[in-house]
């Protein structure tokens, strides 16, 4: 199979995944539970691992930030969580026309959501006061991916240069692995 047509069948697949429509809800009935998502993306609930992945991609398809917070959200109730980095980590990488200008990079998260990367899924990086890098990938509405470190290790190998910029093309953007800007080619 060619990378257009590996490249068509996981959009389509993407495309094909509905989630409920946590955008929608906006219910009353308010309040918190003892949720943390850890740095390493392992779900916490009263200070014990939620082991069910099933539960997990459950709770994580009616996860929306508003802000800084992040919530699990029904149509009848909306509870604030904890986040630790982020709520998803990528765990994988795939790279279509690799080299070329129609490079396309597509994640794989630790909760087997796939994103390809674009202007709506871009890349950033925070770098901390030391220089360590914590890089991200929009998952879905404002929802990131924190980049593993062996998929950091593996995106940087593609690193090019742009303009004196360090970064990574993909769907006709530049994204720069040096600072969380994006510009357009």
């Amino acid at each position: 199979m060619s990378d257009l047509d590996r490249l068509q069948s996981l959009a389509q697949s993407i495309g094909d995944h509905k989630r409920p429509p946590v955008h929608l809800w906006n219910p009353s009935n308010a309040g918190d539970i003892d949720i943390i998502i850890r740095r390493d993306g392992s779900w916490i609930h009263e200070g014990s691992e939620i082991k069910r992945s099933a539960l997990v991609q459950l709770f994580a398809s009616i996860l929306r930030m508003e802000g800084d917070k992040y919530y699990l959200v029904t149509p009848v109730e909306k509870l604030e969580i904890k986040v630790e980095d982020a709520p998803f980590v990528a765990v994988g990488m795939d790279t279509f026309n690799q080299g070329s200008h129609d490079q396309v990079l597509t994640f794989r998260s630790n909760l087997d959501e796939h994103v390809i990367v674009d202007s709506q899924h871009k890349i950033s990086v925070n770098y901390s006061a030391n220089g360590e890098p914590s890089p991200y990938v929009i998952v879905r509405d404002q929802l990131k991916a924190l980049i593993s470190r062996a998929v950091w290790i593996e995106l940087a190998s593609l690193a090019t240069q742009q303009s004196g910029v360090t970064g990574v093309l993909s769907s006709g953007m530049f994204f720069a692995l040096t600072d969380s800007s994006a510009m357009r080619i």
